[in-house]
């Protein structure tokens, strides 16, 4: 006889839970949603937090309340790139590499060269190393361009709709993430462009 997976046995999530009181529903959305966050190494974005809940919660209004819980927690709920993800609050994150045996994930410092690369590609968005060079003042290089690929801070764009269709260069989701943001929207709002060709 053949054994069935857990998932094969699994009932599906009852996301609507009519049959509890209202406060009880709130708590097990809140418990829900805060698991799925918890569980995941990448952010989890709103349409998959979305699934776990009746369709009258509102998502923005069990989020408040989740962080509401955690202010006296060593983490909180960040809204970055698009979705959910738990992070360690700055003042903790000496504590948590002190106490940490594993090798810590290799950070690679940017040069201010490819920081005003990369702020440009940001802020301008498709763009061409053509039209890069032109806003630093100087030839942005191939390497540099590979470089920033190979970290997973730049990809390429749609090709520009002119003669030889040069290629573009957007910014990708793991930016987002290293920089802390939700959507690109944020940098451009920290960093003037015209400002930006000028570092």
């Amino acid at each position: 006889m053949k054994r069935r997976s857990a998932d094969e046995t699994a009932l599906p999530l009852d996301a609507e839970l009519a049959d509890l009181p209202p406060d009880l529903r709130w708590r097990e959305w809140m418990g829900r949603v805060e698991a799925a966050i918890f569980a995941s190494a990448a952010p989890v974005p709103r349409e998959a937090l979305a699934r776990l809940v009746g369709a009258s919660c509102v998502l923005d209004e069990l989020i408040a309340d989740i962080r509401d819980e955690l202010k006296a927690r060593p983490y909180d709920l960040v809204a970055i790139a698009g979705g959910w993800q738990h992070r360690t609050r700055p003042r903790f994150i000496a504590a948590i590499r002190g106490a940490s045996r594993s090798p810590e994930r290799k950070h690679v410092d940017l040069s201010r060269s490819e920081l005003e690369v990369l702020a440009l590609i940001a802020c301008r968005q498709p763009i061409s190393r053509e039209r890069l060079s032109e806003l630093a003042g100087r030839a942005v290089s191939r390497d540099t361009l590979a470089w920033l690929r190979q970290q997973d801070l730049i990809t390429t764009g749609p090709r520009l709709a002119q003669a030889g269709a040069p290629a573009t260069y957007v910014t990708t989701q793991a930016f987002l993430e290293r920089f802390g943001l939700n959507t690109i929207g944020e940098f451009s709002e920290l960093a003037d462009p015209s400002e930006t060709a000028q570092i």
